[in-house]
């Protein structure tokens, strides 16, 4: 969190390494993304909850509306009524899509008193997971169209290939397109199309495993 002083424009925000030291944590328990951020790691979790009866508490919601459903400031503001009560309390964050931020929805970093900075890096791109998670899935995507353009070896119907692209972007004109023209070496022609990146399979597959072995 950060307070703007009255003489100027810019936020002045503590570094993450105080921040998680006033908690118990030390660098060693982050991966850190330059002096503002960082990801608490996995081992960092376990010990906690293990040895200080740490809790976790996930904040979600099921009603979108075009302003967002609340998520942010609910964990902002939880996080701080904890603080009051003397609680040691963190709050994390997933990265926001690009694709809500870009559109007629704001960032995902809250707002007025309940907000998280520094707010333009965590909107553009934060740490970077949901690139990773486009780049993981478009590769199986370019891998299935490669399989059936080099013999086809699975007798894959490609009529009936439900597995899309993804896109961290609202872009309607990319919903359903059409791959592959432009002669027998640019692949095979048939109907596909974009999704979010949010409602990737990877990203299910990233947010529901419970160790790295499990990923």
């Amino acid at each position: 969190m950060g307070t703007r002083d009255k003489h100027s424009q810019e936020p002045a925000i503590r570094p993450i390494i105080d921040i998680a030291a006033s908690i118990g944590l030390t660098e060693d328990d982050l991966e850190t993304y330059g002096r503002y951020k960082a990801k608490v790691r996995l081992e960092t979790i376990r010990r906690l909850k293990r040895r200080e009866n740490a809790n976790l508490i996930l904040v979600s919601a099921m009603t979108p509306t075009p302003a967002g459903e609340g998520k942010t400031t609910v964990s902002i503001g939880l996080t701080q009524a904890l603080a009051r009560l003397g609680k040691k309390t963190v709050a994390a964050l997933r990265e926001p899509s690009l694709g809500p931020v870009f559109g007629i929805k704001g960032g995902a970093t809250g707002g007025g008193r309940s907000r998280v900075l520094p707010m333009e890096d965590i909107n553009l791109h934060f740490t970077n997971d949901f690139p990773a998670v486009e780049s993981a899935h478009n590769l199986l995507s370019a891998i299935l169209d490669n399989t059936i353009f080099h013999g086809n070896p699975l007798n894959i119907d490609p009529r009936k290939v439900t597995w899309r692209r993804v896109l961290d972007m609202n872009d309607r004109s990319l919903r359903d397109i059409v791959i592959g023209l432009g002669g027998s070496t640019n692949g095979v022609p048939r109907e596909t199309g974009f999704d979010i990146v949010p409602s990737s399979e990877i990203m299910a597959i990233l947010c529901l495993s419970r160790s790295y072995k499990e990923l």
